[in-house]
């Protein structure tokens, strides 16, 4: 679903780049039982660490989108303090009513519409792909979860884009993290819904680069 965007990223900061699938998704291993409220927090702090130390890659800038942010923050908030940076796309630190309202809606389109089969062209099982996030993020206990404690513990940069027309999120996303953390670049982008990479890809490359050079 990300498409030429990897492939783009990587031409452009001349990084090495691994893309991966996370659990359930893609063509990675199917869903055996629904994902728990910690699911983020298992991939951050148990699978993630395991997969670079596999592939003995040390002190990575990491690149989330969604809860890929979430998931990169709370690995740079506790286990993963070997990182160089964060880039983190629309990402959540806490639930709003517009995410809630939101993921509502996916639940009808999914049961309504063939968005199922739209996604079967990316996930080996779309049906157990889409019920492992909605159904998580539809439960009641859910609506409690924050990660803002863990993102006061993160001490490398980071690069934080928030389109202006989320559909799942507000700017306070990424204010709240630019408020938390000690060395925070925000790019707020028009025109841009949910997926930064997908609606002003020349935009988020253009920040991307220049964080990166930073780094480097």
């Amino acid at each position: 679903m990300w498409r030429d965007f990897p492939a783009r990223l990587a031409a452009a900061t001349g990084c090495r780049t691994l893309v991966y699938s996370r659990y359930g998704y893609g063509q990675s291993d199917v869903l055996v039982k629904p994902f728990g409220t910690d699911y983020m927090h298992r991939e951050a702090r148990e699978t993630l660490p395991e997969l670079l130390a596999a592939l003995d890659l040390g002190n990575p800038v990491l690149v989330g989108h969604s809860d890929g942010g979430s998931i990169a923050l709370i690995h740079a908030g506790g286990a993963g303090r070997n990182v160089a940076g964060l880039i983190l796309m629309a990402p959540h630190v806490f639930v709003e009513d517009i995410s809630i309202a939101s993921i509502a809606q996916a639940k009808v389109a999914f049961e309504t519409t063939d968005l199922g089969q739209k996604l079967g062209k990316y996930h080996r099982d779309p049906v157990k792909t889409f019920r492992g996030w909605n159904d998580i993020w539809l439960h009641p206990a859910f609506r409690a979860w924050t990660i803002e404690g863990l993102v006061r513990d993160v001490r490398c940069p980071i690069l934080a884009i928030q389109g202006e027309d989320d559909e799942y999120g507000t700017m306070d996303q990424v204010e709240r993290i630019a408020r938390l953390a000690p060395d925070v670049e925000l790019v707020r982008l028009a025109d841009c819904r949910h997926s930064p990479h997908r609606d002003q890809p020349d935009a988020v490359l253009e920040a991307l680069v220049r964080f990166v050079d930073r780094l480097t």
